[in-house]
């Protein structure tokens, strides 16, 4: 399903005062209103595609398209769920597009990943300060949850990424995706497991350091 057909109808969160004015804003023409919110929003679709696509440049050039998206789609935004829930849908269904094109394309760039996704969310070790060893074996780790993640179906994936990097309830990873809470529930537990698997070494490298 592309991100121009996703149905609304099974969103329910109320969103936040802010998000329907600057909607407002945005479709009454205020000329600041749309930049307003692509600062407010494009640091987290950045992230999140990147996550999910394994590239930079790839998910640079998805971040375009879904502020694309998000401009000509604004008018059907209702507001029964956030804005940044309802974005991360549009986001996630551009991701999911982008990779029937490419996925014969590389393996070999996944490391063109910003260096500022190595110490957010599942890479995350701590805000202290670190030696030039511990931020080289930091990013060590990084590559290998992100090489991990990409092994993983795309549904498995995006349920792990919106869930555990970006910190969104079950509950609006299901709007989100468009599944009920349950499956996402279902799908979270395995795809757990699955990294746990994953990086079994990783982990017990972890324990003993």
């Amino acid at each position: 399903m592309g991100a121009g057909e996703m149905p609304l109808e099974a969103q329910a969160l109320a969103g936040p005062a802010q998000d329907r004015e600057l909607v407002t804003s945005c479709r009454t023409g205020d000329p600041g209103a749309f930049a307003r919110l692509v600062r407010l929003h494009e640091g987290m679709v950045f992230s999140l595609a990147a996550r999910l696509l394994g590239d930079a440049e790839e998910a640079r050039d998805v971040a375009q398209e879904v502020f694309l998206q998000v401009y000509r789609m604004l008018s059907r935004f209702e507001g029964r769920s956030s804005l940044k829930t309802w974005i991360y849908r549009i986001a996630v269904n551009q991701c999911h597009n982008r990779r029937r094109f490419w996925h014969r394309r590389r393996r070999d760039r996944e490391e063109s990943l910003d260096e500022g996704l190595a110490g957010k969310g599942l890479a995350n070790a701590g805000e202290a300060s670190r030696s030039p060893y511990e931020e080289t074996l930091l990013r060590e780790r990084a590559r290998r949850v992100q090489a991990a993640l990409l092994q993983l179906s795309f549904e498995h994936r995006s349920v792990l990424v919106l869930r555990e990097v970006e910190g969104l309830t079950c509950e609006e990873v299901g709007l989100a995706l468009g599944v009920p809470e349950g499956t996402v529930k279902s799908r979270l537990s395995r795809a757990r497991e699955a990294m746990r698997l994953r990086l079994r070494g990783l982990i017990e490298e972890g324990g003993t350091s």
